[in-house]
């Protein structure tokens, strides 16, 4: 017998939620073939079986919270399927009995590779997790991809069709679901449980705030000298680099710059000690549907714009295709969150972890500015935020940090010029 075990996800996570077991009991399974799907804080882990053989138990429900260490499953090692072991002993029997042997055979040794196939059809984690949320049969899901690999666009595609011929026997679950409507007062309303990662977010952001002394301070920026520079030189740098020159290797630069000059804004508090790094691996957030995610871009100091830029398009599509790593979300020294992408005017970003600063970046917004004392024009501008540990940066660290920043974006040559 051997023994599925939650395995080792990360230094901070040490438990996880059964998702989706990936083989029942009574199933064969291969060695190195994906058993179960755990959903962690971050991201979700597929376990593979060690050996090859026959699930006997599985010690844990879909929903459970399980602890690193803890046996979930129980495999028999060794022997092929029950299916195939038995038409051995056919061909001694008479000639009629050897045939219905055969039909047995082809019936069990076919049925459950059909099963199989129509029953577990392939399909990426966040693809079967959002199945699970919109309560789709996968094996109903028509699929482009050449290997009929079910995939998370596949899901919300075939969600969004009118054709809902299984809704329209589902007058029971409506029913079902009278009392807690009629507890509300006769008001209509939805109970749905929060997925494991959004959980965690709240937990965390609580912890953060109950934490540290936080503060938020801000400024804005004139972005005409960067969106004229972008302009100019964005056909040539995506003619060179096969990337698009955007706002965020800008103000990458900027941040690392601005974290050269301000050292304690990229530093960690522990006990009454002061970590100050000397590496600027700097967090990215993503918007994912089943919330936000920081993946980090190492060392942006030592990285041109055009790496920058490539670092995190490559992490935002697998933010986005729930195919981040562990090692993707952990190690960033500071963050920058665009709260501008959705259209936010102003806010107040919340300290990510243990890191003492973050950078909010909010929507460009054409306003009159005062060029001087006799002529206004209007100008692209933009409001920061930098919210900090007070603990740690006083008021003048946090204000010339952030007008730092401004400087360099209203002067881009000057972050070309230091690479």
């Amino acid at each position: 017998m051997a023994e599925i075990k939650v395995p080792e996800l990360a230094e901070s996570i040490t438990e996880g939620t059964i998702a989706q077991w990936l083989k029942q009991p009574g199933d064969h399974v291969e060695k190195g073939e994906y058993i179960v799907e755990l959903e962690t804080d971050k991201v979700n882990v597929e376990v593979i079986s060690e050996v090859s053989g026959i699930v006997k138990e599985l010690k844990a429900a879909e929903g459970d919270t399980v602890q690193v260490g803890e046996v979930i499953a129980i495999v028999e090692a060794g022997g092929e399927q029950p299916a195939e072991a038995q038409p051995a002993a056919a061909p001694a029997k008479a000639e009629t009995v050897a045939e219905e042997t055969q039909n047995e055979q082809a019936q069990k040794t076919q049925a459950p590779v059909e099963n199989e196939k129509k029953d577990r059809p392939i399909a990426s984690p966040a693809a079967r997790k959002l199945a699970r949320e919109k309560g789709i049969d996968l094996s109903e899901v028509p699929t482009v991809d050449p290997l009929g690999r079910v995939r998370k666009q596949d899901i919300t595609s075939y969600s969004n069709q009118p054709q809902q011929p299984v809704q329209q026997s589902a007058p029971t679950p409506k029913a079902a679901a009278a009392p807690p409507v009629a507890q509300e007062e006769g008001k209509p309303v939805e109970r749905v449980r929060l997925s494991r990662r959004r959980q965690t977010i709240a937990k965390r952001l609580v912890e953060v705030q109950q934490n540290a002394a936080m503060l938020t301070t801000f400024n804005e920026i004139d972005m005409t000298a960067v969106m004229d520079l972008r302009k100019r030189k964005k056909d040539k740098f995506f003619e060179e680099n096969d990337v698009r020159l955007g706002f965020m290797s800008f103000f990458t630069k900027a941040v690392v710059a601005a974290l050269k000059k301000y050292p304690a804004v990229n530093s960690e508090l522990q006990g009454d000690e002061l970590l100050l790094k000397k590496f600027y691996d700097i967090g990215v957030a993503v918007s994912t549907d089943e919330g936000l995610v920081v993946p980090v871009i190492r060392d942006c100091d030592r990285k041109n714009f055009a790496e920058i830029e490539a670092d995190i398009l490559a992490v935002a599509k697998k933010a986005r295709d729930n195919k981040l790593a562990l090692s993707d979300l952990q190690g960033g020294t500071f963050t920058i969150t665009n709260g501008g992408v959705f259209g936010s005017l102003l806010s107040t970003p919340i300290l990510n972890g243990t890191q003492v600063g973050i950078l909010g970046m909010h929507t460009i917004q054409t306003r009159p500015v005062a060029i001087d004392a006799e002529r206004m024009e209007n100008r692209p501008m933009m409001y920061v935020a930098l919210s900090y540990d007070h603990r740690v940066i006083d008021g003048k660290e946090a204000v010339g940090f952030l007008v730092t920043i401004k400087k360099l974006l209203e002067n881009p040559e000057d972050l070309l010029l230091q690479g």
